[in-house]
């Protein structure tokens, strides 16, 4: 064996100008879920899991808003926020 299969692999998102903070998606998305009647946990999760665009509403924008930034891309900012919490506390 070369030890190749030894080596942890770094995972860097490309860093284009982004229009576009994942933080706002969020706020936009969660908040078009609440007024429709969604629990937007779990329709967030849903998307984020299968990709979807249907799990989000179209109120305000929403769905579009969303698709406009990769699965990714939202999923670092949620572990990344999750995280920092954990390690202020």
């Amino acid at each position: 064996m070369d030890g190749s299969f030894d080596q942890t692999m770094k995972f860097k998102r490309k860093m284009d100008d982004e229009v576009y903070q994942a933080k706002d998606v969020f706020s936009v998305v969660y908040d078009a879920l609440k007024e429709k009647g969604y629990n937007p946990i779990n329709q967030i999760v849903g998307y984020l899991l299968s990709g979807d665009p249907a799990y989000i509403t179209s109120h305000n924008n929403a769905r579009v808003l969303i698709r406009k930034l990769e699965r990714d891309e939202l999923l670092e900012e949620l572990v990344g926020n999750y995280l920092q919490q954990l390690d202020k506390s």
